[in-house]
């Protein structure tokens, strides 16, 4: 068991001697299970165990002196009662006063109380320190050493915490403000109940009020800056794509930067279950994929920002730079551009408002607990819609997927259309549209338009939607060629009737996967005619790198 691990016994006097003496006596038989630490103030006392709450550290015993100047012994266990109410507490005390020691057990609580000087202490220490030992350890506190957010369970930020560490596989423990640990957190952290939401409390100790992405990003350890200004290759992107192109650029040697401005996985991150990917004949999640593709992309070599917005991307020479948000730049020889695309937005009253306490982009998987017993509906006819039916049909009490097509065949996959048919509580409504949400703090209704145009409102408590995709292309307008949707256009497709695109410069034609500006590549579903599958832009990635290679030894 490792230090941080071994719960605490803590014990606070303001006589130096007798707080060594204390602390002695208990390291001599308990410091191989028990972490043991003193303090001589009151104060300090209690800072020790805000500290020891916020770093998520057990405490399983306290010991305090009656009489300190201060705060009497009874106050200080008073005050830690409200940061470890699990822990045993024992008060040391003279003999004169063991008649206040004992009113103290029935009034506030205190499991024993041992007369000063115990000598021997295997025979008046130990039998009362065993006992409550045994006694916390019949129902400990829970080791809760992760990160921890405090937030309101309709609040679009604290939505936006949670499913970012998910995302990112970052693991963390939620509590509701008005969980009692959640003030005992804030109390921790010396935070008003009222603060502003969401905090984040870090493994380290460390609380984040209202954190922005990249803060958050930095806190819980995901790299945010770059290691150098120049790499070999640049992936812009941590979707199937990026990822894909990360893994065997920097297995074949290239120094290679993955930057992605919000979480490796992209949509298909998201997605409950992928059951037609080579390989899984019995299905695998979209996280679990992406956390496999991160690791093997690290294990060779790939180095990952998270958080990194990428706003700009321009020639130098034979230099390709990429800019971020932040105005820090870097320089690569080579850039893949793997951005994927993002669920278009559902344009009706009240969505907009409601985005974030009841209405969700993506199947927000961290949700799923909240949906117990709920009807949820679902927006959208494609293969991801369609795994997010699946997956929420089983915790929440009805699935309701709004097709605004006349068929499902249109757009999902055979096998996700039969398993949707033998789910007892999922219904396919085609031909209808949400033309409004209803809520005050959070989702309560929705306005459905049936095929014959006629309105009908349900109840609704969670709606997902997953309709249509757009690419986040814009920063590359003046740079590269795209088509009339945003998607950039590559190889054969940008020489029309001959002619080589617009300020092409060399004296060959663009390669497949090769954008308007030579050595930027572009893999997955941003490239303009892919083809919208996880397998495809897998592929499209490794075939980037194979062509950044040929680029790299041309140049």
């Amino acid at each position: 068991m490792s230090d941080a691990e071994r719960p605490v016994l803590l014990s606070v006097d303001d006589d130096p001697s007798v707080s060594r003496a204390v602390a002695r006596d208990l390291r001599r038989k308990y410091g191989r299970d028990f972490r043991v630490i003193r303090a001589e103030t009151p104060d300090t006392g209690l800072e020790a165990l805000k500290e020891l709450k916020l770093k998520g550290a057990r405490v399983a015993v306290i010991l305090a002196d009656y009489r300190m100047p201060e705060m009497s012994g009874i106050e200080f266990l008073e005050s830690a009662m409200d940061i470890y109410p699990r822990a045993r507490r024992a008060l040391l005390t003279a003999y004169a006063d063991t008649d206040a020691a004992i009113a103290a057990i029935n009034v506030v609580d205190v499991d024993h109380y041992l007369l000063k000087p115990w000598d021997p202490p295997e025979e008046k220490l130990y039998p009362v320190v065993d006992a409550m030992i045994d006694s916390y350890l019949d129902e400990p506190d829970v080791n809760a050493a992760e990160t921890k957010v405090i937030g309101h369970r309709w609040s679009p930020p604290s939505f936006e915490v949670r499913d970012f560490l998910a995302r990112n596989a970052v693991p963390y423990r939620w509590f509701q403000i008005e969980e009692p640990e959640a003030l005992r957190l804030l109390q921790a952290a010396n935070l008003d109940p009222a603060a502003e939401l969401p905090v984040v409390v870090t493994p380290d100790g460390g609380a984040l009020v209202a954190p922005s992405t990249a803060q958050l990003a930095a806190a819980v350890g995901l790299a945010t800056t770059p290691e150098t200004d120049l790499y070999d290759l640049v992936v812009v992107g941590g979707g199937p794509a990026g990822l894909g192109a990360a893994v065997y650029g920097a297995s074949e040697g290239l120094r290679t930067l993955l930057v992605e401005r919000y979480s490796t996985g992209g949509q298909a991150g998201q997605s409950s279950r992928i059951e037609n990917y080579l390989g899984f004949p019995d299905g695998v999640s979209g996280g679990q994929l992406t956390d496999r593709a991160r690791r093997q992309a690290v294990k060779f070599g790939t180095e990952i920002l998270t958080s990194r917005d990428a706003v700009g991307l321009r020639a130098h020479g034979p230099g390709r730079i990429l800019s971020f948000g932040d105005g820090r730049e870097v320089t690569a020889h080579t850039v893949i551009i793997a951005t994927g695309v993002q669920y278009r937005e559902l344009v009706a009253p009240g969505v907009a408002e409601l985005t974030g306490r009841g209405v969700y982009y993506g199947s927000a998987m961290t949700e799923a607990a909240s949906c117990q017993g709920d009807d949820v509906y679902i927006v959208g006819g494609a293969n991801s819609a369609g795994q997010a039916a699946v997956f929420f049909s089983r915790v929440a009490k009805s699935v309701t997927l709004l097709v605004r097509g006349r068929s499902l065949e249109d757009s999902m996959s055979y096998y996700l259309i039969e398993q949707l048919r033998s789910i007892g509580n999922v219904r396919v409504r085609l031909e209808t549209t949400v033309t409004e949400a209803h809520g005050g703090d959070n989702l309560e209704a929705l306005t459905l338009r049936a095929p014959d145009g006629s309105s009908e409102r349900v109840t609704a408590s969670h709606m997902f939607v997953f309709i249509g995709a757009q690419p986040r292309t814009d920063w590359l307008a003046d740079v590269v060629e795209r088509d009339e949707h945003g998607f950039i256009r590559t190889g054969t497709d940008l020489v029309v009737d001959g002619r080589m695109p617009r300020g092409w410069p060399l004296d060959r034609d663009p390669w497949p996967l090769e954008s308007s500006l030579p050595g930027v590549f572009v893999a997955g579903d941003v490239r303009a005619e892919s083809v919208k599958r996880v397998a495809s832009a897998v592929g499209d990635g490794a075939m980037a790198v194979s062509l950044a290679h040929r680029y790299l030894g041309s140049a």
